[in-house]
């Protein structure tokens, strides 16, 4: 008689045991393990939301893998992809080279928390966050490999991890910290918490929705099949923050969640928030990234915190807020002025119905950003090019790797955040990251920016002197995906 799971399941995941052959302190190691002083007999206590068997998991990942392949197989990709808007051409080469190192990280990450949890259903659900890590990676570049033949951008998909690239840069600094470089407790808090739980839904779910509004079918199948493993080993978190709570330490737990929210938030705005509100052809464009960020953060993450006893972030309404208007469309600015130095073709997605709807979206959009866009406008009408990209490299926040910015024109806001210790002075993009930094000196202090190692003498100099070290041939840099023809549209009008 086959027996039901609940009849076994609990038996077959106490896996806990004492060592004999060498001691405790020896087999967890408390700062890789448990800097917490928590009671094993408190981290066993740990209750999976989801009931897995390696059987029944190996049987639903099949199924979802056939799913995903079978729409992939059946429609002809490269012919899609010649045809498609330049804009969406511009989100599949970022998001192919941007995300599948992320998701090969994290199976190392994964595979920690596997090895070094203390509670046998922690361990029983990272390692099957391991294998899904695995296969996430596997099928984004299996996906993206696809166009390689008619765009080398997407080589960038198993190249870019072995490059310096300045993206790159700031994406392994944050999740180096919030993956890689701290316990198993609390990086499980920090990725399948406030990464997975709290972001994850802006790139696979909402970006999913898009892309089927697109007609690209099968890379919305992929986004959901990702997703779905998402939102399964995104619940090892609760149960640890939970334990944590009832153990005293609420003031630790909060600290993770604040320090991993905004460093990961940072990341989503750049990515998600760029590929939502400016690659995404307009006449496809349902959301902005506002208003998914209202929806699956403000409102359900927020709902979350609450059920665990947790506040949200001392910087919600002061900081986090107000980033939600602004800070992905300074970053599109500076990945546009700046496109050579990325590996994808960006488009400008400014032309006079796009203003219509980011004004709309964003109230004030014209009279702030929609300046320097009229600057550029008018610099391409008027044939000087040149004057579209910047001849010295911008200044990088020292936490979160990407470009100081601020709000410009009628509210121009930039305020100098930084911290001098021993002779050197560090740069910050806001007074939270600023705060993160201070925290713990001794774990950034060491840390370089591409802009720090060019000052430094790490670049040598010369003209392609940054280009050979972030690993990029003359083929490889972007351009304007239009060739400036979107600015044609205002040659007869103000752009204003």
């Amino acid at each position: 008689m086959m027996l039901n799971n609940s009849d076994w399941y609990d038996l077959a995941r106490e896996t806990n045991w004492t060592p004999t052959y060498v001691e405790e302190a020896d087999l967890f190691p408390r700062e890789i393990s448990d800097p917490y002083d928590i009671p094993v007999t408190e981290w066993e206590k740990f209750d999976e939301p989801y009931k897995v068997t390696y059987r029944d998991y190996v049987r639903t990942q099949r199924e979802k893998d056939v799913g995903a392949y079978s729409i992939k197989s059946a429609l002809d990709r490269v012919s899609f992809y010649k045809s498609a808007d330049p804009g969406w051409k511009a989100l599949l080469q970022l998001h192919f080279g941007a995300i599948p190192f992320v998701e090969y990280g994290s199976v190392s990450a994964f595979a920690r928390m596997t090895r070094f949890g203390r509670g046998p259903g922690m361990r029983n659900m990272a390692s099957f966050g391991t294998l899904d890590e695995i296969r996430h990676t596997q099928i984004q570049m299996f996906f993206g490999y696809e166009f390689l033949s008619v765009d080398r951008a997407f080589d960038w998909a198993h190249k870019a991890p072995n490059t310096d690239n300045w993206v790159v840069i700031s994406e392994r600094h944050t999740f180096d910290d919030v993956e890689h470089t701290r316990d198993a407790v609390s990086a499980a808090i920090m990725t399948n918490f406030s990464f997975e739980q709290g972001f994850t839904n802006l790139q696979f779910i909402a970006l999913s929705a898009d892309a089927k509004r697109n007609g690209d079918h099968s890379f919305s199948a992929m986004l959901q099949t990702v997703q779905s493993d998402e939102a399964r080993h995104a619940q090892i978190g609760e149960p640890l923050l939970e334990i944590m709570i009832e153990n005293g330490k609420l003031a630790e737990a909060q600290r993770l969640v604040d320090i991993s929210f905004w460093r990961v938030w940072k990341q989503f705005s750049a990515l998600s928030g760029v590929g939502m509100d400016y690659y995404t052809p307009l006449a496809k464009r349902e959301h902005s990234l506002k208003e998914f960020v209202e929806e699956f953060v403000c409102q359900q993450f927020s709902r979350n915190l609450k059920a665990l006893g947790l506040d949200k972030p001392w910087y919600w309404d002061e900081h986090f807020l107000p980033d939600i208007e602004t800070y992905h469309h300074a970053q599109h600015l500076g990945m546009y002025l700046y496109r050579k130095t990325g590996w994808w073709n960006p488009v400008a997605g400014v032309g006079p119905a796009e203003r219509e709807w980011l004004e709309k979206k964003y109230p004030g959009w014209n009279e702030t950003f929609g300046e320097v866009w009229d600057v550029i406008t008018e610099s391409i009408l008027s044939g000087q090019l040149d004057k579209t990209e910047p001849s010295v490299l911008p200044m990088i926040c020292n936490m979160s790797g990407l470009e100081l910015s601020g709000v410009p024109g009628k509210k121009w806001n930039v305020k100098s955040h930084f911290v001098d210790l021993d002779g050197r002075r560090y740069h910050f993009g806001s007074a939270v990251d600023k705060w993160i930094f201070e925290l713990e000196p001794s774990r950034y202090r060491s840390h370089k920016s591409l802009v720090d190692r060019f000052v430094s003498g790490v670049i040598p100099q010369g003209d392609d002197a940054v280009y050979e070290y972030m690993g990029m041939a003359p083929e490889e840099r972007g351009r304007c995906a239009e060739d400036f023809a979107w600015a044609e549209a205002f040659r007869n009008r103000k752009v204003a």
